[in-house]
């Protein structure tokens, strides 16, 4: 590496996104196949004429629209540039030194060690429990006085198990309250089970609890970049400081503020999405495969050493799913047609026992 370079960054390993091949169907990146409704595409075509000048810096239109859906004020909002920026600020708001620690799941969101090096945090990976959800006593067990923060993925990516009231609530009450905790809800729009809190309805009396959301899965708008962090008014104005200037642009402002007045249209996606999920999942299972209960919009495949070798054989059935060498496959909750061409090349797949 060159010498003016960090030389920790050789060390920092690169985020692997799902892949795009021609004439296959994507089933890697836990997208919806749906594209943007129509008045998102208008505000989207509305704001391009306007491309020449700079977004506004403040995102204050959109702050206001998301503050009122969830009866919040301004302060206590936060846009960035999709939520995985925002667990970046949160990493550089909380850590200062090598020695600090980011506690997480694992195997949780990719992001999260990169993030933590990033940040000039130290990783501290809690291994998930044999049901492949979070290991909340032992995430607990594992807070140190150098314990800046946590994170916390729920429902989670990419075993799509989710954490119920109780447990969670247990979790929050054993933490620090020095230690920032956050919520990382990415996929909140597709859970059904009543007893996985909507994360937002927690932070009442916990200023050191901070929930992320994103507008990249149930509002179609990845491409885009949108995310928003609510939390106490300290740790918003915190990560404000670190935004990165004009980061969210000015189509996605459009689109995002469009996408609130979509709501019944995307959650009525949303909820077929669920549908084709439970189809799914039952029919792996039938076929011999062990698939953890989903909350998410996509299903986890725990095939450990044979997950490799399970994406290569979808891929050459032109089927492209997300691998995790030694621990699994995640496979994207998509159209009925798209999810029986995948569950045909997964029946296919010799000794289909996970």
């Amino acid at each position: 590496m060159h010498s003016t370079i960090r030389a920790d960054l050789d060390a920092l390993p690169a985020y692997v996104a799902g892949q795009n091949v021609p004439g296959s169907i994507k089933l890697a990146s836990n997208e919806v196949s749906l594209p943007p409704p129509a008045p998102i595409l208008a505000a989207i075509a509305d704001a391009a004429l306007n491309g020449n000048r700079y977004p506004d810096i403040t995102v204050t239109a959109l702050t206001e629209r998301i503050a009122a859906r969830h009866g919040v004020p301004t302060t206590q909002v936060a846009v960035g540039c999709g939520s995985v920026v925002l667990c970046q600020q949160l990493a550089q708001i909380t850590c200062g030194v090598a020695e600090d620690e980011v506690l997480y799941a694992w195997r949780s969101f990719e992001a999260y060690p990169i993030i933590t090096k990033v940040g000039l945090g130290r990783s501290v990976e809690v291994p998930l429990d044999a049901e492949y959800r979070h290991d909340l006593k032992a995430m607990a067990a594992a807070i140190t006085p150098r314990t800046r923060l946590v994170f916390v993925c729920n429902p989670n990516n990419p075993t799509s198990t989710a954490m119920r009231r109780e447990e969670l609530i247990s979790f929050l009450d054993e933490v620090p309250p020095n230690v920032l905790v956050a919520l990382d809800e990415a996929y909140r729009e597709f859970v059904t089970d009543l007893d996985v809190p909507d994360g937002l309805t927690l932070l009442e009396g916990r200023p050191n609890l901070v929930v992320l959301r994103t507008f990249s899965k149930a509002y179609r708008l990845a491409g885009l970049r949108v995310g928003y962090a609510v939390g106490d008014p300290a740790v918003v104005a915190a990560l404000r400081k670190v935004y990165p200037a004009f980061s969210v642009n000015s189509l996605a402002q459009a689109a995002a503020s469009a996408a609130l007045d979509c709501l019944p249209e995307l959650l009525a996606t949303c909820a077929e999405v669920t549908v084709e999920r439970t189809r799914v999942r039952h029919a792996l299972l039938a076929a011999g495969y062990r698939v953890p209960e989903s909350q998410s919009n996509f299903v986890w495949l725990p095939l450990g050493d044979r997950a490799t070798e399970f994406a290569e054989h979808c891929a050459a059935h032109k089927v492209i799913v997300r691998p995790f060498a030694g621990d699994g496959v995640r496979v994207t909750v998509a159209s009925a047609d798209e999810n029986d061409f995948f569950l045909v090349a997964a029946r296919s797949f010799a000794g289909a026992t996970g």
